[in-house]
């Protein structure tokens, strides 16, 4: 008996809003689909200054201070705000002082544009001086030398409104805040600058570098703001995210989703509703500044949404990625060496260039020690480093930060106890210790001595307050987190600038890092091949809702991982050749690079061959496979399970994926929704490539196809 499942697919744009509040005809492009070939541009008129890309508006009134007054999602007409804000705010030296803005707004539930001559400037407030215009410089000046689905730099255009302090106590204080509008996206990004010229010291206690009054998501009498809808019309993220979640919305540590008890017309009758968002770290409390140093703060980049449809914010969000940090599309492929010898490494690097592979990575477990900066192992390593790139092969390794005691002078002090112990796990160094900083300065040095392509870095510690006060690299507690977390971005650029790609367990990809884990539990590899296959599939299905492919690694033990017996690995390789060859085909037929972690690729010509030919095959197909996953069905091991690839600028449009985990076959009938490989009328399936089978699209851009999935089977189909 066949069954009929139904993915549904969102592709409906409202009107557009314009400037003046009137209604234009819908968008005829979808930016998710073609390209936006509007400009940004930042446009100034009067008393007004508007950041505009066709897809986003942003305007501020500049007299008789800097206000935004208008934000405008111009897909769907959406207005964000309902009140004027404060640019920013500062707290200096225990004083607190808002950047910008205007006083005066008495209803607080909209905004009219005509209120804003009756506005005033607060008499303490930072003051506008004048702004300036300019394109965007890359954050990251990015060189990497592997495999990546774009190479390009993100093009927008950046405009900083600078403002001096006018109350006592502040003279000599300058406060620049930027914003980049960028091209092709719904995107602005923000960030504030706290320049000290004041002749001596001060402590900036906090920099709130983002404060929008926004519309509200619902009208609810009571209720706190955990407990009620935020906005969705918008998504932030910021460069000062980590949890060790493998997952943004929990790393991130800027939003702030409060109550404005200055609207005082909501229907929450306890003013609960969370329509006031503020951004900044607030675990940074006291950050010297001395005169002449400039702190700049995290950036948030913030992406208008369109749609609640999960599939389509998701893909919003991994454009976004793509655009601003480009280098997170690299994706070599790579194995995990267990090595104990350089024969082995030399073997596996042999092997590596026999079998297409790209990449090799010195796991941990390896005998490779970064943190050796002696003559003899940079020259040891150096000639390893020199052998692999003889053949074509790029190098790494892997390297443990947390996780670890290193002494009591150089663990994180705890500010409840004073003494070590306490931090996300347990023991931790300080990056700002004595320890942490040799520690950075050996890596840099190991890998651009022995010419290292890779470095995998465990455990960047997720946001340790330490409270040691005779650590070089930080004053106390209060300034902790923000001073080591300016030696872990540095680094991590630095790398990056120097070509090093880097694995690392945290959110740091605005800053450079280009893969983190697809999230995942150790343990589950000590479980059975057939176990790992439906878990595998699992956590590439949820790891890629906001993640492209090239953003995450997966896991294939080779040999015994974390307990568990025969059954659980893949060695002897010649034994085990269909589970290994599937393993491989459901990462790379995710776009995913695993950690194939053991002390070969192959045992025999025949396993030889396999792998061979797996690697051929991703490559073939290299492009539409690291576009980005629109999901179908959930492994369960009950039924069919599988994904769809869109590439709407690509060769191939999709890439269809079905699994049938079932011991008996089965035919069904799939609607297959390919609005986002932008196609229209027809597609062209062409099953493993080559049987051709025209559709033709219905109204809402699926098809529907009928297969026949034979028993414990992956099949593909390539879509034009």
């Amino acid at each position: 008996m066949n069954k009929k499942w139904t993915c549904i697919i969102l592709g409906v744009h409202l009107a557009a809003g314009t400037a003046d509040g009137q209604t234009s005809p819908a968008r005829k492009t979808d930016w998710l689909i073609t390209p936006v070939t509007e400009k940004a541009k930042v446009m100034e008129k009067g008393k007004d200054v508007t950041l505009s890309n066709g897809l986003v508006s942003r305007s501020f009134r500049i007299s008789p201070n800097v206000a935004c007054y208008d934000y405008v999602n111009l897909t769907n007409g959406q207005q964000l705000l309902r009140a004027v804000k404060p640019e920013a705010r500062i707290t200096v030296n225990g004083k607190t002082y808002n950047v910008g803005g205007l006083n005066g707004q008495q209803e607080n539930a909209y905004l009219l544009p005509s209120w804003l001559d009756g506005f005033t400037a607060g008499a303490n407030d930072f003051a506008y001086v004048r702004h300036q215009v300019s394109e965007l410089k890359p954050r990251v000046q990015w060189t990497g030398k592997y495999w990546a689905a774009n190479r390009k730099q993100a093009t927008a255009r950046q405009v900083d409104f600078l403002y001096a302090g006018k109350a006592p106590g502040t003279e000599g204080l300058h406060v620049t805040v930027s914003y980049a509008i960028y091209d092709g996206l719904p995107l602005i990004a923000k960030w504030v600058t706290v320049e000290n010229k004041s002749g001596a010291t001060v402590a900036v206690n906090q920099v709130v570098h983002e404060i929008l009054g926004m519309v509200e998501e619902e009208s609810a009498v009571i209720g706190q703001p955990h407990q009620l809808k935020k906005p969705q019309g918008i998504y932030f993220e910021t460069n000062y995210a980590f949890n060790n979640a493998m997952q943004y919305p929990i790393s991130d540590q800027t939003s702030h989703w409060k109550k404005d008890s200055s609207y005082t017309s909501q229907v929450n009758y306890d003013y609960g509703t969370p329509c006031l968002f503020e951004a900044y770290p607030d675990k940074v409390t006291a950050v010297a500044l001395a005169d002449g140093e400039k702190m700049t703060s995290p950036a948030t980049w913030e992406l208008l949404m369109d749609s609640y449809d999960r599939e389509r914010r998701g893909l919003a969000v991994r454009k976004m990625y793509r655009t601003i940090a480009p280098w997170t599309t690299s994706n070599p492929i790579f194995m995990h060496l267990v090595s104990k010898n350089d024969q082995q490494v030399t073997d596996a690097i042999d092997q590596c260039a026999a079998t297409g592979y790209e990449a090799l990575i010195l796991s941990f477990g390896s005998h490779v020690n970064m943190e050796d900066t002696s003559a003899a192992n940079i020259t040891r390593w150096k000639s390893l480093s020199d052998y692999a790139h003889g053949k074509g092969i790029l190098i790494g390794g892997y390297s443990l930060f947390s996780s670890r005691r290193i002494s009591d002078k150089d663990d994180v002090i705890n500010p409840a106890t004073g003494k070590p112990g306490g931090a996300f796990f347990g023991n931790a160094p300080c990056f700002g210790s004595e320890w942490g900083l040799a520690y950075r300065d050996k890596i840099k040095y190991f890998i651009y001595q022995t010419g290292f392509d890779i470095w995998e870095n465990d455990g960047p510690y997720p946001g340790d307050v330490c409270a040691s006060t005779t650590h070089p690299g930080h004053k106390d507690a209060h300034d902790s987190q923000w001073r080591q977390m300016e030696i872990q971005k540095e680094l991590y650029r630095d790398l990056n600038e120097h070509g090093v790609y880097i694995n690392a367990p945290d959110w740091y990809f605005l800053d450079g890092t280009h893969k983190i884990a697809l999230g995942y539990r150790e343990v589950n590899f000590s479980l059975s091949r057939d176990q790992q296959k439906i878990l595998n599939r699992q956590n590439i299905y949820d790891g890629t809702w906001e993640k492209t492919p090239s953003m995450g690694w997966g896991f294939v033990p080779l040999t015994k991982y974390q307990g568990g017996g025969p059954e659980a690995v893949l060695e002897p390789l010649k034994d085990h050749l269909g589970d290994y060859k599937q393993l491989m085909f459901q990462y790379y037929g995710a776009g995913i690079q695993a950690c194939y972690r053991g002390p070969r690729l192959y045992d025999t010509d025949e396993t030889k061959q396999v792998v061979t030919d797996m690697v051929s095959w991703y490559k073939k197909y290299r492009t539409v496979l690291n576009s980005d996953i629109v999901h179908l069905r959930r492994a369960d091991g009950r039924d069919w399970d599988g994904i769809l690839h869109a590439d709407p600028q690509g060769k191939e449009k999709g890439f269809l994926i079905l699994y049938n985990p079932l011991k008996t076959p089965i035919t069904r009938t799939i609607s297959v929704p390919l609005y986002y490989t932008g196609l229209t009328g027809t597609a062209k399936l062409l099953a493993n490539g080559v049987t051709a089978k025209t559709y033709t699209l219905g109204r809402n851009y699926n098809i529907e196809m009928t297969v026949t999935l034979p028993p414990e089977s992956y099949n593909w189909w390539v879509v034009q």
